[in-house]
């Protein structure tokens, strides 16, 4: 009997990977994209990358919870999809909302900080994505898995975007910060799970 090609796992992660990007097609080709559909663009995007960056990031601590074996098989599939999103996101605005109006943007830079942490961080994520295929993890060796160290450093970044991007006010717990506070919330969760104390601790469980 032939072993299957895929799992139900791998099938899930590319199905839940394809399906927003189906999605906002969809809704962009039906005119059902809001009045603003450039906002919307950008807004549905960004939520879908940080969505799977913090799927990747959860892999390992619930593998080591649950026992599943798979599931740090699929961490790389889901990063990628993050940075699928992630430039979605950017290409919407550089492009769509600025007409790759260079000046304009350096204008807006000064007065939306926001904008700066979210460069950084998709310039950070490009050598992950550009290095996630098997060559590069081979050629790179041990300096494969120090360079991809880099998404935790990457996570918080694009966290405090998100934060500054919706305009609340974190300390008087005004205006817009319930997904950033979410966001935020799983996020720091799951950068202590990955402490060697706390990673010591789940893998005896």
């Amino acid at each position: 009997m032939k072993k299957a090609r895929f799992t139900a796992l791998q099938l899930l992660v590319h199905g839940a990977g394809w399906l927003p990007l189906a999605w906002l097609v969809f809704d962009f080709l039906t005119d059902n994209l809001t009045a603003n559909p450039i906002q919307a663009i950008e807004q549905r995007s960004g939520i879908h990358a940080i969505t799977f960056l913090l799927f990747s990031l959860a892999c390992t601590p619930l593998a080591s919870i649950l026992d599943w074996k798979e599931l740090p098989l699929r961490r790389k599939a889901l990063g990628n999809y993050g940075f699928l999103y992630a430039a979605v996101h950017v290409a919407t605005f550089f492009i769509l909302d600025y007409g790759l109006n260079l000046a304009a943007i350096w204008r807006d830079v000064a007065t939306k900080s926001f904008i700066i942490l979210g460069a950084i961080a998709f310039l950070l994520l490009l050598p992950l994505a550009a290095t996630s295929f098997r060559f590069w993890m081979k050629r790179l060796g041990k300096n494969w898995k120090r360079l991809h160290r880099l998404v935790y450093l990457i996570t918080p970044l694009v966290v405090v975007h998100f934060f500054m991007a919706k305009k609340g006010d974190l300390l008087n717990l005004s205006g817009d910060i319930f997904q950033p506070f979410l966001y935020g919330g799983l996020a720091v969760a799951l950068l202590l799970l990955r402490l060697p104390p706390i990673k010591k601790r789940l893998s005896r469980v």
